[in-house]
């Protein structure tokens, strides 16, 4: 959380209202930063974090299960439905929202929109360090892990609808089954390109996503 209003203050909120060219380059500049960062404290070596406990399979209605795996859902589930609740349910939440549908309309209403894309920012933050947490317990991790699943979670969120918490649920799990329908009756190395067909197919029916607001 404070790494992503730290981003934002530094970094971000500098260049939000520059040209569209400067805030590519300026967020291209701070990717390969942090990378170059990582690998400089943790070296570029793949890591994986072990734990007994989450090791080995487990039977759920007769299917074997990665007990990591399965975790991770959990806990992913867990922290959509806490987000969901704060987006829906709070005045904060509310206000953040409002903020990124029209931040010169909220503006006008009396949101703070300087706190709120702060806000916004370190919650991703939070956000990506959960998944991070527990993507480590099943999946290797090194410092270019991110443009792995980069591309992957930009298209999740534009099939879902940017703007929409339940349409990026609806469409996590959508991609999920693409990818194991894919690698299961095509071949591995087709199930990407499976879910980016997907993704096309939904963009020239519905451009603003499966359940998307604006």
């Amino acid at each position: 959380f404070a790494l992503g209003v730290l981003v934002y203050h530094g970094v971000i909120g500098r260049i939000l209202q520059g040209p569209m060219l400067a805030q590519i380059f300026a967020t291209f500049g701070l990717g390969i930063f942090l990378r170059a960062s990582a690998q400089f404290l943790w070296t570029p070596d793949f890591r994986l974090v072990t734990d007994p406990w989450l090791a080995g399979p487990v039977r759920l209605l007769g299917i074997s299960l990665g007990r990591a795996r399965l975790v991770a859902s959990l806990a992913s589930l867990a922290a959509f439905g806490v987000l969901y609740w704060f987006i829906t349910r709070t005045e904060t939440g509310v206000a953040l929202e409002a903020t990124a549908q029209d931040r010169q309309a909220a503006a006008l209403m009396g949101i703070n929109t300087e706190r709120m894309f702060a806000l916004g920012w370190g919650i991703g933050g939070a956000c990506v360090g959960v998944a991070g947490a527990f993507l480590t317990t099943f999946f290797y991790v090194f410092p270019d892990v991110g443009s792995t699943f980069g591309l992957l979670a930009y298209v999740t969120v534009a099939l879902g609808g940017f703007g929409s918490i339940p349409g990026a649920l609806v469409a996590g799990v959508l991609i999920g089954l693409l990818e194991v329908l894919a690698g299961l009756f095509i071949a591995p190395a087709f199930k990407y390109a499976a879910v980016f067909l997907l993704y096309l197919v939904v963009v020239l029916v519905r451009p603003q996503g499966l359940l998307g607001k604006f």
